[in-house]
């Protein structure tokens, strides 16, 4: 049994790619990093056995193996809808947006239909030549407007049984008005072509960088380029992670300005060429409680994943990679069709809410008992007599956590998850594939996940809108002895020091004396006012 010293992985992939799905914002910037390879030859796997068993065990060791090995990543993030507007079956298609207008709007749309026609031949509407169909435009409305009374009291009304035995509704009408949510109008597919033509093909989303877990570090650059014949913009955002000391920096450019016009008039170009650096710790959390997160983070997915459904996994022949529907990106297909061998893992939306129920539990249940301080003060932070300690306090690292801790408990108690911010009509076909690309070494080079989304998710008809494609596909690759983290930036800044960095809150304590002292913007005075730390 062969060794492997270069596999790699990252401590946040496993929870990030379930939720990127669901959360476009996080889950989009934080879809990275993960290599790895098997403890035996691809060559030996395949001359043995690819069942679905196999599948699971192969790919639980790859990524548990990743975990302590560094690497360099690139993601390609890309959004489609094609399938809202192609092989649209134009038969299927509605007048209206909502049921209840159909009937008012399919008559105005015949009347005017006809309206056009007789004004086209210079005669009257209102003449002889033009009574049949006006007649059959307005016996079509009054039969539709009934069958339409009917259908609604069966749907809604106490009385629903009566109703409808009395009013009976034509076969026609019935399954038109019982189907009406799931049909597009061609308003939506007009709409869903300009989106994809004016916004979803001229803009890539990437993110490149480092992971190195023994020194403690990964780099981000997580960028958005927009490329249309006549306009071409970019924006970067460096990120860098100090595992060791607990600190995030991110490059203070992208919100000085913003910040300088919401928040602090008096700012200037203190931020400009700096990073900003945030402290996940400030000192309130008990010792080594970062390190106990990750650990008890993984443990908490290998015991979910162990406990998957074996039928979620499978070998996959690369070659019919190209054949999957929606189609994969083009430029994303040629390192996918490169590999030796596809591992997949498919879930569908109960799948994944199954997933995060148990996740959640389970960690909570860990966490509280290596920590019980922080559950029980958490828990006491609801009660009245408890506010005033909190304000205190303010926004320090524990009272963060201790609010984290009582929002999952929440969650945890009424049974709910993320996929509840998006309505289940548009989850219940949605399915989460993740595609796994070994070499001949059995090395993990790329991993490559597709999810849905609503393209309108608090729609009430988003059964109509379910049809965003989101296509991720993350390289892995090992880190270049010259390789740069930020090209963009100077060799003096390729690394946050003291020198080039602005601690943020010391500046965040300095920004609330400022506002306490009746300085500030408008906006930042109607903020701050209803902040603790303000009130105090």
């Amino acid at each position: 049994m062969k060794k492997c010293s270069h596999s790699v992985t990252s401590p946040w992939h496993s929870t990030i790619t379930k939720k990127k799905a669901l959360w476009v914002g996080s889950a989009l910037s934080g879809a990275l990093l993960v290599t790895g390879c098997q403890s035996t030859s691809l060559a030996q796997s395949k001359a043995t056995n690819q069942t679905p068993a196999a599948a699971k065990t192969a790919l639980a060791n790859a990524l548990q193996k990743q975990r302590r090995q560094s690497f360099s990543y690139h993601s390609n993030i890309e959004i489609n809808n094609e399938q809202q507007f192609i092989d649209v079956d134009h038969k299927q298609l509605v007048t209206s947006e909502y049921v209840g207008d159909h009937c008012k709007d399919t008559h105005d749309k015949a009347y005017a239909a006809l309206l056009a026609r007789a004004e086209a031949q210079n005669k009257s509407l209102d003449g002889a030549d033009f009574a049949p169909q006006r007649s059959a435009i307005k016996n079509t409305y009054l039969n539709c407007h009934e069958s339409y009374q009917a259908w609604r009291d069966g749907q809604y009304d106490s009385r629903s049984k009566d109703n409808v035995e009395t009013n009976a509704i034509s076969p026609y009408y019935q399954q038109l008005f019982d189907s009406y949510g799931d049909r597009p109008t061609s308003t939506d597919i007009k709409k869903a072509q300009l989106l994809d033509a004016y916004l979803l093909q001229p803009m890539s989303i990437n993110a490149q960088g480092v992971y190195q877990p023994m020194a403690g570090k990964a780099t981000m650059l997580a960028s958005v380029q927009y490329q249309a014949r006549n306009h071409r913009s970019s924006i970067n955002q460096p990120i860098y992670i100090d595992f060791k000391k607990g600190l995030i920096y991110f490059w203070a450019d992208n919100f000085a300005m913003l910040s300088s016009e919401l928040l602090d008039d008096k700012l200037g170009i203190k931020w400009r060429n700096k990073w900003l650096k945030i402290a996940l710790d400030d000192g309130t959390l008990p010792k080594g409680f970062g390190r106990q997160i990750i650990k008890t983070h993984f443990e908490t997915l290998d015991h979910i994943f162990a406990s998957a459904p074996v039928e979620q996994f499978d070998y996959v022949a690369p070659n019919t990679l190209t054949s999957l529907t929606p189609r994969i990106p083009k430029h994303q297909l040629p390192v996918m069709l490169a590999s030796e061998q596809v591992i997949r893992r498919s879930q569908s939306a109960e799948d994944y809410e199954q997933f995060y129920r148990d996740y959640m539990q389970l960690f909570y249940e860990r966490i509280s008992k290596q920590y019980p301080e922080l559950v029980t003060s958490a828990e006491l932070k609801k009660q009245a007599d408890h506010i005033t300690d909190a304000k205190k306090t303010g926004f320090t690292s524990k009272a963060m956590v201790q609010q984290a801790l009582v929002m999952m408990k929440n969650m945890i108690d009424k049974g709910s998850t993320p996929t509840d911010l998006l309505p289940k009509s548009a989850l219940s076909d949605s399915v989460i594939q993740e595609l796994y690309g070994f070499d001949k070494r059995g090395q993990l080079k790329w991993q490559h996940t597709r999810s849905n989304l609503p393209n309108r998710a608090m729609s009430s008809h988003s059964q109509r809108d379910a049809g965003l494609v989101i296509d991720v596909l993350q390289q892995y690759t090992t880190i270049g002895a010259q390789e740069v983290a930020f090209p963009n930036l100077a060799h003096d800044m390729q690394v946050p020091n003291a020198s080039n960095s602005i601690d943020l809150r010391e500046y965040g304590q300095e920004l609330v004396e400022y506002y306490q002292e009746g300085n500030g913007t408008m906006m930042g005075k109607m903020m701050f006012s209803v902040m603790p730390t303000m009130k105090q």
